[in-house]
């Protein structure tokens, strides 16, 4: 059993993690999001919420305590994300961070997948780039990952690149990210202090 933190827990990926979670470890789940009411109705036994933002210190550092592992799938101002979070897990004592980004990010994506989606033609990218710089600074336990374009596919079909490996794919189901986070939470040497790009197969 594991405590783990996921900041984001309405979106996308950070929803169907925290159901995948609960599917199928006995992990023990705070969710730290800015609508509370928006997470539906909690595990009494597992589950505990706190409201609050990213960058709201007093909140961060409460959903920290007696955490094992943080899970951020955020949107916005990742660079400020990124820092506020870096800065109260090492006030607090928390090491092991997963942290989404993006594929392209590094301009990793080879022509044959399509290296229009590289941060060198796409400065959408900027902020998650950012986002990595800051995270990739720090001394926590971190893996930054930089999946596809993720659809709403059941499977868990996918591959894992490192840094500096070119890009695997296009897309990823939701699914594979949640089954790759619930990797991570579970062995911390996996992935450790690296960035992991996720395609499907």
């Amino acid at each position: 059993m594991t405590n783990v933190l996921i900041i984001g827990a309405t979106g996308t990926v950070g929803g169907t993690t925290r159901q995948y979670l609960l599917a199928n470890t006995t992990d023990q789940l705070t969710l730290m999001a800015r609508n509370t009411r928006r997470l539906g109705n909690l595990n009494a036994d597992r589950e505990r919420a706190i409201a609050g933002s990213v960058t709201d210190k007093t909140a961060l550092q409460d959903a920290l305590k007696g955490q094992d592992v943080v899970f951020a799938a955020l949107s916005g101002n990742l660079r400020a994300m990124a820092q506020s979070l870096v800065a109260a897990m090492d006030e607090v004592g928390v090491k092991r961070l997963l942290f989404i980004t993006s594929m392209g990010i590094y301009n990793e994506i080879p022509a044959a997948v399509g290296a229009s989606g590289n941060l060198a033609s796409n400065p959408v990218l900027q902020t998650y780039r950012d986002a990595a710089d800051v995270i990739e600074a720090s001394d926590l336990n971190y893996t930054i990952i930089r999946p596809g374009w993720f659809d709403n596919g059941n499977d868990t079909a996918y591959q894992v690149t490192h840094k500096g490996e070119p890009f695997g794919g296009h897309d990823v189901s939701v699914v594979s990210i949640a089954d790759l986070v619930m990797r991570l939470t579970h062995d911390p040497k996996l992935g450790a202090r690296d960035s992991l790009g996720i395609n499907r197969k």
